[in-house]
């Protein structure tokens, strides 16, 4: 494991106490609707096998298992420990038998090809540097005719929202965000990874390098999370 991949795992672990509050709150609970969205947009079918990559406190894989009224089996796959641990604490409030987690990391899927017909990740792809290798290992592992639902953070591209934003996001968010987690580089990190994320033209390339079909984007909330659908042929 290198050292950037440790310190994102060390940061995720120390956050994880305090992340689904600070998640409602930085958004001011529009993360809800966000992943609301990101799941009816794949399009699901009833008895549905699914992947949930850095699925963290399992708010979308409970999403999923909503939507589809508990008919789907979900595998919940998260490489940090302290997410993982809040996650099956959430699940334990929520009975149900049909979410699996797993502690694992996205470059390394520890499933055979060709068995989801979703997968997902939300606010995770961006914490991946190899981000061509992890999206063809999701496309690996679907089904002919499954979908990939990516869901980031972006930057709004101009106007004054973007200026907005932006003294939100580098100024404001870092101080909130260190005071509730007591991590003082998580929320400066944050800003400065999703600053540093491709436009959602040159994701879209990542994308269909990795085989998927039927690529679409939609930009949510003045553009500062895009949701990415994909299927594989």
């Amino acid at each position: 494991m290198n050292k950037e991949l440790d310190f994102v795992k060390e940061m995720f672990d120390r956050i994880a106490p305090r992340y689904d509050f600070l998640n409602r709150l930085l958004s001011m609970r529009q993360d809800i609707v966000w992943r609301t969205q990101m799941v009816k947009a794949a399009n699901l079918q009833k008895n549905s096998r699914v992947l949930d990559v850095a699925c963290g406190t399992c708010d979308v894989a409970l999403e999923i298992n909503s939507q589809l009224l508990g008919c789907s089996r979900i595998f919940g796959l998260d490489f940090s420990l302290g997410m993982l641990k809040l996650g099956k604490q959430k699940l334990i409030k929520h009975p149900q038998k049909k979410i699996a987690l797993l502690n694992a990391d996205a470059l390394n899927l520890p499933f055979h090809h060709d068995i989801f017909n979703a997968v997902f990740i939300a606010f995770g792809i961006r914490n991946i540097m190899d981000r061509q290798r992890a999206i063809t290992s999701f496309f690996n592992v679907l089904k002919n005719g499954g979908r990939l639902a990516v869901l980031e953070l972006t930057t709004p591209e101009k106007g004054i929202f973007r200026s907005l934003y932006l003294l939100y996001f580098q100024k404001i968010l870092p101080v909130i965000g260190s005071f509730f987690s007591k991590h003082n580089n998580a929320y400066t990190y944050l800003p400065a990874s999703v600053l540093k994320f491709p436009s959602s033209l040159e994701f879209s390339k990542i994308m269909k390098q990795a085989g998927f079909k039927n690529i679409r984007f939609k930009q949510m909330t003045f553009g500062i999370v895009t949701l990415f659908i994909g299927t594989k042929p």
